[in-house]
């Protein structure tokens, strides 16, 4: 009987649910950080539902995931704003055909959710680095990619967790909004781009999309998908070579070494000095 009960346990230890549980393979784990801070007029934050829910059903970008090693990925779509405020709105979720989009774009537009106060991209970051873990899909790369109309204003500075986030070898791309829309302008600064350049994105082959005009934004979304899906390594080859990288054409400029990527929380600071000046008797 003690040899019976040894047998069932060495079973259940290698049979178990640590065993059954398997990552499923993807080209990329994709996820999805958007902007929601008050900023963000709700004009702007439909228009970003909608532009993402429309080029995730855009032909070339169910094409591009079909070319992919496994032709699907995984991708989870979140919304950001200060430090403490994010939320998912779509939980991690395989995308493989038009359907599987279809069905992720129909739930981005079916109710417009109203934003929160400042701008943290550091917490966007930290927030959506923390999603890969045991998330169950096991991807070729992890990509984070960040959208917004300002500099970090809240919590720790960006740096720091951008440099955390590429030690695990996440990338993280920018798609920086320069709209020069909604209330917020007295927080925003020229030159975001520059800004998301030298102080957001990082990684192999990262790159940023400025978005200048709002009806540019569905075609930026495109494109930034289609470059991201198209940068998934080959496969290794049969003696064990290493991996290559696929060659990416739109690579961003060395980071200054002198950019102040203190800038949004020394605006921040500012203002808030001269309300509280303005508000003395």
């Amino acid at each position: 009987m003690l040899r019976i009960a040894i047998l069932v346990m060495v079973s259940l230890l290698v049979s178990g649910p640590a065993a059954a549980q398997q990552d499923i393979p993807v080209d990329v784990e994709l996820v999805l950080a958007v902007d929601v801070s008050r900023s963000m007029s709700p004009r702007e934050l439909e228009i970003q539902r909608r532009g993402y829910a429309e080029a995730l059903r855009n032909e070339t970008v169910i094409q591009a995931i079909k070319r992919g090693i496994h032709g699907r990925i995984a991708l989870t779509y979140i919304e950001w704003a200060e430090s403490s405020a994010q939320r998912v709105v779509q939980p991690w979720t395989i995308i493989e055909n038009q359907a599987d989009a279809e069905r992720v774009a129909a739930l981005l537009t079916a109710r417009f959710d109203s934003g929160f106060r400042r701008t943290s991209i550091s917490g966007a970051i930290s927030y959506s680095v923390a999603q890969f873990d045991g998330n169950g899909f096991s991807g070729l790369r992890q990509v984070v990619d960040i959208s917004g109309d300002g500099p970090n204003n809240s919590g720790e500075p960006v740096v720091p967790a951008r440099d955390r986030a590429l030690e695990k070898g996440v990338v993280i791309n920018g798609l920086p909004l320069m709209t020069r829309e909604g209330f917020g302008l007295q927080f925003s600064i020229n030159n975001l781009d520059d800004y998301y350049r030298n102080c957001v994105i990082g990684g192999p082959a990262s790159f940023v999309i400025p978005v200048r005009k709002w009806d540019e934004f569905p075609e930026a979304v495109r494109r930034k998908l289609v470059l991201e899906l198209s940068q998934v390594p080959e496969p290794p080859s049969l003696d064990n070579e290493p991996v290559q990288k696929a060659s990416f054409h739109d690579k961003p400029n060395e980071p200054q070494s002198d950019y102040d990527c203190l800038i949004g929380e020394k605006i921040w600071e500012q203002i808030r000095r001269r309300w509280f000046d303005e508000t003395l008797p």
